[in-house]
């Protein structure tokens, strides 16, 4: 099932969307479910009560109906997903993607009030994984923008993450990850407990290290009732063994190298990579502390599979952005409009 699930996203997204057009439709069709969506999450913020799920529950089963304590006075949206974290990943990863897609296609108003729509979205689910994917696209969009005059400014990036990270490592009492649960998390308490699930899920990875334990419990202290794993990347681990999650590691990574080394591109579609490599950054990012499972597994492979028309695109592009030569799916040559025709 999980394989159905994520290479059957993949695989949709690949074989449908094959233009920058295609590439754009489908964010702004995203968008604008985000919008028909808010205000039942609005009121579900305010009020805890689930409208969404509630009304569709008398037609079909839906997903369980979670309740958590509010915080700050407000209740965690859920929205139609299994978990309100899993709702605020949902929203956020759609943010440099938006902020993107929609400069190319609508005026400054439309555009600025999608990407507030997304960022409203994601704070809705009062989670801090997905807020810390939100700052972190936010942080990237603006260094490419500032330094777009810069060849070099993602080489430069790499260097100060890595001085950062050495910093806190040499500078600090506390590990990189232990210095991001005790300063960015909204609750330090579930903070920690996700160091003692990286603790005993390595163990765990440790001693089965070949075929992982596949869908079976974990050992783990009789303290830690719970069964979640809140790290994507380490359950992949924990059940698939150490060669499971290479494979999937190299595979993502090897598609995004491929993508974000891929030269000569028209603008809009090298504006289009930097806004899919700063999602799926934010994905690598945010799995840290979160398990994709349900939709947003789904829809992390999706999107992923969403970006890789990028290695076949060979077509020009007038100022609006549509394609006005070779469609990158099949190579059959399009109707040129007379403009591109004159030129």
């Amino acid at each position: 099932m999980l394989f159905i699930e994520g290479m059957g996203s993949y695989l949709m997204a690949r074989c449908f969307i094959r233009t920058p057009d295609d590439f754009r439709s489908m964010v702004m069709f995203v968008s604008k479910l985000l919008v028909c969506l808010l205000p039942f999450c609005l009121y579900e913020w305010l009020t805890g009560q689930k409208p969404l799920l509630t009304i569709l529950g008398t037609i079909f089963p839906t997903v369980e109906i979670t309740r958590m304590y509010p915080r700050m006075g407000l209740w965690r949206v859920q929205g139609p997903f299994s978990h309100s974290i899993l709702y605020g990943v949902f929203c956020a990863s759609l943010l440099a993607l938006v902020c993107r897609a929609s400069s190319f296609r609508y005026n400054g108003f439309t555009a600025v009030f999608f990407t507030s729509v997304v960022v409203g979205s994601a704070v809705l689910s009062m989670s801090s994984a997905p807020i810390a994917g939100l700052a972190l696209q936010i942080a990237l969009l603006t260094w490419d923008r500032l330094l777009r005059g810069f060849p070099g400014r993602w080489k430069l990036l790499w260097a100060v993450a890595i001085l950062g990270i050495g910093a806190i490592e040499f500078g600090s009492n506390q590990t990189p990850a232990q210095f991001y649960v005790s300063h960015f998390t909204f609750e330090q308490q579930t903070g920690w407990y996700r160091m003692w699930i990286w603790e005993y899920g390595t163990a765990s990875v440790e001693r089965h290290p070949i075929f992982g334990i596949g869908l079976g419990d974990w050992m783990r202290p009789g303290w830690m009732v719970s069964d979640s794993i809140d790290n994507f990347w380490l359950i992949l681990a924990m059940r698939h063994g150490i060669p499971g999650v290479t494979l999937m590691v190299l595979s993502w990574f090897g598609l995004w190298f491929a993508i974000a080394r891929r030269k000569v591109l028209e603008p809009v579609v090298a504006s289009y990579r930097t806004a899919y490599l700063i999602c799926m950054a934010s994905f690598v990012f945010v799995g840290a502390t979160v398990h994709f499972w349900g939709a947003t597994y789904a829809w992390f492979f999706f999107l992923g599979g969403a970006g890789a028309w990028i290695l076949d695109s060979r077509g020009h592009e007038n100022p609006s952005g549509r394609t006005v030569s070779d469609r990158a799916a099949g190579g059959a040559p399009m109707r040129v409009s007379r403009l591109a025709a004159r030129r």
